[in-house]
């Protein structure tokens, strides 16, 4: 099959480069049109629904509202330069067609214009609820903070809608600065190795190829699904290390069949059928281990996985049919642009030859030692921590994280962790007498919770009011109720539901804060209605129980699938067992670098970012990613030995000449995939940081490559 397709290419090649051309066109207009990348949630968890029923009161609608500072140097909060200043300032805001409503000390109830005034006297606190969405309220922001900023006064925005829009731009920016430092890099492997001009740039070509049409590719797709944010830049860390690699194995061998003096068609045909061949697999595997993110359909994982898998579908196509057309066209020509580098391998295979043949002669010897530094090494991931990414992931400074700052400096009770707790009711108002009474026993239960230092709901207005007293107010007449429960009803009550806010100084991703939530869910009951809890914490502990339900399949799939792959290549049961044992230990050795540094900051001054925990999906979206990757050298060592072994006969012949022909070009396909690795690590957002920084370490081949010169193919 790969000879025919290397004939047709050969024979066609101009209806290849019309077809890519047409092809590249078409990406480019998608790339144009942009796409709607979502902040990435998890569907169906009791967090999302609580907070789809708390988005319809004020208080609950915290995904949509920024929290605006206000400071002056000079002006008091309190004179009227200042206040005339606010006022100007938020009525401009209010009448922006994306605002639904203000909160400030400027008419609010004497009670809660107390909470919005610091007490340095140059401070004030402004709510702005947006209207629509977290999508439609993140499109409506840079307006909404372009009017806000404009004031006299000087705006600090933040909240979650400014947290995203901060992490748009960043994620943009991170990506842009990755791919500007691993071309270079590289591009001087690729000198390095190939020692032409011609030769090296051929791979980047097929590189920027992959990663341009697999970003297209997300752009249209975000227009019928949801796509995550990350999904960019995972598209463009993954498709830049396998297409690179692809076209460096392609490469290479179509120089070395030109060498033996065939003709361009025969050298062609020769490089499909076994170095094509094996990058067929080898994408085949990686698509294999991004698949496994399928499994957590109704998240941000899936979105990734299949844009993962749709850039490595791209690679492997782009190197299977533009890059053969290119090296029939070029032929000897590809060698042209010679560079005064020494060769990389001129000395080498021998000694690859020698360390193989060494490895066979004392397998225990320098088995037992790799895998005890390979366990050694992910020992860390024992300890691992989990936690959504919040404001800390941005840089210090961000507007968003000053602001966020600020606000647990001046306001710290608007600051402290709120655990959004939704009451629903069956049917009717949740304003009757024996509703209240409900409520007004479960709040008192909640603020009497180990951590919790006060509860926010319409029974917890005046401390001078008991049970009875909230129960009489719906037989209230309406012009009798007090101003300040009016309008305290609207902000917490809208039909059948109410939302308490649950208050404790346990930071959001605390195991202290998600022990409060855990208990607060424990007894639902609140008369007739169930409780439902919302927020940050909230989420973190159901995003963790959603992974660790769907991990075991996906697992299972990958090892199983993968298993299947390596048997239709290799024909052997052996191989494919001790290459997933190879693997795992590779990817144990990644986890527990992602933990030693990410979690525990031991390489935080030299990365600069703040350790915490891990985001719940990075060691999913790692495994999957990972075991695909670490396969392909696998793959690609495997069957270079195969070959020779269908060749020879002999085994051990095989494996020394296996690793002679490949140790070299693997290492430096290594040294590219380490490249684009940790180019990613240099990112702002410590999400990035860590997708960059815990993948590298898989790429540790001179280990992998001693255990599998301890076994032979068979």
């Amino acid at each position: 099959m790969f000879r025919a397709l290397a004939r047709a290419i050969h024979h066609h090649r101009g209806l290849v480069f019309a077809a890519s051309a047409v092809f590249l066109a078409l990406a480019i207009a998608a790339l144009v049109r942009g796409g709607r990348l979502s902040t990435g949630v998890v569907e169906g968890t009791e967090a999302e629904r609580a907070q789809q029923l708390a988005s319809a009161t004020t208080v609950g609608s915290t995904d949509t509202t920024l929290a605006v500072v206000f400071h002056s140097d000079t002006l008091r909060n309190t004179s009227k330069e200042f206040q005339d200043a606010l006022k100007g300032t938020l009525e401009a805001a209010a009448k922006l067609p994306s605002v639904e409503g203000v909160l400030s000390p400027l008419g609010a109830p004497k009670a809660v214009a107390a909470q919005l005034q610091a007490s340095t006297g140059h401070d004030t606190l402004a709510l702005v609820r947006l209207k629509g969405d977290i999508r439609e309220a993140t499109r409506a922001f840079p307006e909404v903070r372009a009017v806000l900023s404009a004031g006299p006064l000087q705006a600090t925005l933040t909240g979650r809608i400014a947290f995203i829009d901060a992490l748009n731009q960043l994620l943009e920016e991170d990506l842009l600065r990755a791919e500007l430092i691993s071309f270079p890099l590289a591009l001087l492997v690729l000198l390095r190795v190939f020692r032409t001009w011609v030769a090296s740039l051929l791979p980047l070509v097929v590189g920027g190829l992959a990663v341009l049409s697999g970003v297209a590719g997300v752009f249209a797709l975000s227009h019928f699904t949801d796509m995550a944010q990350y999904t960019i830049n995972v598209v463009s860390l993954i498709g830049m290390g396998v297409a690179i690699d692809y076209s460096l194995f392609i490469v290479s061998r179509f120089r070395s069949e030109l060498e033996r003096e065939q003709g361009i068609e025969a050298a062609l045909e020769r490089t499909l059928d076994t170095a094509g061949r094996a990058v067929a697999f080898s994408g085949l595997a990686v698509a294999v281990g991004l698949a496994g993110l399928l499994f957590y359909r109704g998240s941000y994982l899936s979105a990734m996985g299949i844009g993962g898998a749709l850039v490595v579908a791209f690679a492997v196509v782009f190197a299977l049919t533009v890059l053969p057309a290119l090296l029939s066209w070029l032929g000897p020509r590809v060698n042209r642009g010679r560079v005064p580098f020494p060769s990389l391998f001129a000395d080498k295979e021998g000694l690859w030859h020698g360390l193989a043949t060494w490895v066979m002669r004392h397998p225990v010897l320098v088995l037992v030692p790799t895998l005890l530094i390979l366990v050694a090494v992910g020992l860390p991931f024992m300890r691992l921590q989990l936690a959504a990414t919040d404001i800390t992931a941005l840089p210090a400074e961000t507007e968003a994280r000053r602001g966020a700052e600020s606000l647990q400096k001046l306001f710290p009770r608007q600051a402290a962790n709120g655990l959004v707790v939704v009451v629903q009711f069956p049917s009717g108002s949740a304003f009757t007498a024996e509703r209240m009474g409900a409520l007004y026993d479960k709040s008192r239960q909640l603020a009497r919770l180990p951590g919790v230092i006060g509860v926010d709901s319409i029974v917890n207005l005046k401390e001078t009011m008991d049970r009875d007293a909230y129960q009489e107010l719906p037989d209230f007449p309406e012009e009798m109720l007090p101003p300040e429960f009016s309008q305290a009803r609207d902000a917490y009550l809208h039909g059948s539901v109410t939302v308490m806010r649950v208050l404790t100084e346990a930071p959001a991703s605390s195991q202290a804060a998600r022990d409060i939530v855990e208990t607060i869910r424990r007894e639902r009951a609140v008369g007739d209605g169930t409780l439902l809890v919302a927020g940050q914490t909230a989420s973190d502990v159901d995003a963790g129980h959603f992974v660790r339900a769907h991990t075991p399949r996906a697992i299972a799939f990958v090892m199983g699938l993968m298993c299947v792959v390596l048997f239709v290549l290799l024909g052997s049961v052996v191989l494919p067992l001790k290459a997933m044992f190879m693997n795992l230990l590779s990817i144990a050795g990644s986890f527990g670098a992602l933990v030693w540094i990410f979690q525990e900051g031991h390489l935080s001054g030299l990365l600069n970012f703040e350790p915490g925990p891990i985001e719940p999906s990075l060691p999913v979206l790692l495994f999957c990613a990972l075991f695909g990757l670490s396969m392909d050298y696998e793959v690609l060592l495997l069957s270079r030995m195969r070959e020779e072994w269908e060749r020879t006969h002999d085994n051990a012949h095989a494996v020394a000449e296996g690793l002679e022909r490949t140790g070299g070009l693997i290492t430096s396909a290594a040294a590219i995939m380490v490249a684009v690795f940790a180019a990613f690590s240099l990112a702002h957002v410590v999400v990035v940081k860590a997708m960059g920084g815990g993948g590298w370490p898989s790429r540790w081949r001179w280990m992998r490559r001693w255990c599998a010169s301890c076994s032979c193919p068979r």
